[in-house]
């Protein structure tokens, strides 16, 4: 997510890059995994200003220049 800083990036890419294309399906991999990122980074899911939901489409790593 860091060297796509700012773009939206599907669900899907991130799944494949991250566990591979055997696991298109696993979104739920994804939300749990997001949720720890933003645990770790203190970004609050009800209000995130670093990793982003982009409805219907995945999230977005927010980076202040």
């Amino acid at each position: 997510m860091v060297t796509h800083a700012d773009r939206v990036l599907t669900h899907d890419y991130l799944l494949r890059e991250v566990w591979g294309p055997a696991h298109l399906s696993d979104i739920q991999y994804l939300r749990v995994y997001i949720g720890h990122l933003r645990q770790k980074l203190r970004d609050d899911a009800a209000d995130p200003k670093l990793i982003v939901n982009e409805i219907g489409v995945s999230y977005r790593l927010v980076m202040d220049e």
